[in-house]
């Protein structure tokens, strides 16, 4: 615990307060002529081969300095509740998807338009599996990922329901774990997990999104996700969790201020789960200067 921030986070997983070191890049080796005391061959003399360098050898000396691999395992994964719907999460163990069968009742507060739930009930996952994207538990691949910001912003978006009580940003809880965690507890029953796991390159319910859902498929897509930092991708992507995500696979919950953290805290008490409650506004700061006035 020596090297937890002032957020409450682990200080592998707080990019503020220890931030990453820039990826060593080895210099291309310098190619030095050799100095000759021969004298100049005559222009009117026999010519004799002059030694010279292949064009080749440059290229294959840059070539040393590599790009780093991606480790998308590292990629986190962050699903956005509303603090009045822990109970019933911790109560059932995990997060369960819209669709599953063990979700007794629906959520205490659901931002979600009902026709956004609609949608995501009749849309196929690709294959001939029979699954639908409301059989996963949906996750962001970014903390400022576009729905989750227009709920920062209370911008009006389509898809959710924000004059429901209680819709502000600070009273919501993010739940954070990574790829690696969501890979290991598959990996040792399915190492393809064709359905278990999915990655969308957008809305996984809109018709012109891209899903893949085996391990080769993942990777490639998140490596190409994480590619362009320059890009938006990651703003709309999301990993999909089949069926449930259970708690222990959860790395910590951040929430906005203390007294959040304080009313969560409160509410684990009537369970066994003990996760790391971290406060951390950015996460719940809107983007976007625009506010939808109440």
């Amino acid at each position: 615990m020596d090297d937890e921030c002032i957020h409450g986070l682990d200080g592998g997983l707080c990019a503020v307060c220890f931030p990453q070191a820039a990826p060593e890049v080895v210099a291309a080796p310098v190619v030095r002529k050799r100095s000759s005391n021969a004298k100049p061959p005559s222009l009117t003399g026999p010519r004799t081969a002059t030694p010279t360098v292949s064009a080749a050898a440059p290229r294959k000396a840059a070539a040393v300095a590599k790009r780093p691999i991606d480790n998308v395992g590292e990629q986190r994964i962050y699903h956005v509740t509303h603090i009045s719907n822990l109970a019933a999460i911790l109560a059932s163990g995990g997060l369960l998807a819209d669709a599953s069968d063990a979700l007794e009742a629906r959520p205490a507060v659901d931002v979600s338009a009902a026709d956004v739930r609609e949608a995501r009930r009749a849309a196929a996952l690709p294959g001939e599996n029979g699954l639908v994207i409301a059989d996963y538990v949906p996750f962001f691949l970014s903390p400022n990922a576009r729905v989750w910001d227009a709920i920062r912003a209370r911008s009006g978006d389509a898809r959710l329901v924000l004059n429901a009580h209680g819709s502000d940003a600070y009273d919501f809880v993010i739940f954070v774990s990574t790829v690696k965690k969501v890979v290991d507890a598959h990996a040792a029953t399915n190492d393809d997990f064709p359905a278990a796991v999915a990655v969308a390159d957008g809305d996984a319910a809109h018709a012109s999104t891209r899903v893949v859902s085996t391990s080769e498929g993942v990777d490639r897509m998140l490596v190409r996700l994480r590619s362009d930092l320059d890009s938006d991708a990651l703003l709309t992507a999301e990993l999909l969790v089949q069926e449930t995500f259970p708690l222990e696979l959860v790395t910590l919950l951040g929430v906005a201020n203390d007294r959040v953290r304080d009313a969560v805290r409160e509410i684990l008490k009537a369970s066994t789960y003990r996760p790391k409650v971290a406060v951390y506004p950015p996460w719940f700061q809107a983007s976007e200067e625009e506010v939808l006035e109440d």
